[in-house]
């Protein structure tokens, strides 16, 4: 299993290369407590839009979606429909190379 401290800096490298050109990221932290939550954001350099409502795993989003594991990850597409699910290194990559390249 990833754990969401190794998937960050693949996911910076892709905001980096891909968000002048359309892709962002929505961070959503299970995190409940605010100061671990933030110096996490700083350490990793996760520069996009995240919440928490700091209730855990019990965070209405995680609930509302069913989110089992640390990281998930949607990949939406313009029109509001999920295009992938889960995209870890080389495939979030090679995804989203296919995605921009056609635009």
């Amino acid at each position: 299993m990833v754990h969401a401290e190794k998937e960050n800096p693949n996911v910076v490298v892709a905001y980096k290369t891909y968000h002048d050109k359309g892709f962002d990221v929505l961070g959503v932290s299970l995190d409940d407590k605010k100061k671990l939550w933030e110096k996490a954001i700083e350490k990793d350099g996760l520069t996009w839009t995240h919440v928490s409502d700091l209730k855990g795993w019990q965070n209405e989003a995680t609930v509302l979606y069913g989110v089992k594991m640390v990281p998930t990850n949607y990949l939406i597409g313009p029109d509001g429909k999920i295009v992938a699910k889960n995209l870890r290194e080389a495939e979030l990559q090679s995804k989203l190379k296919e995605i921009f390249s056609k635009s």
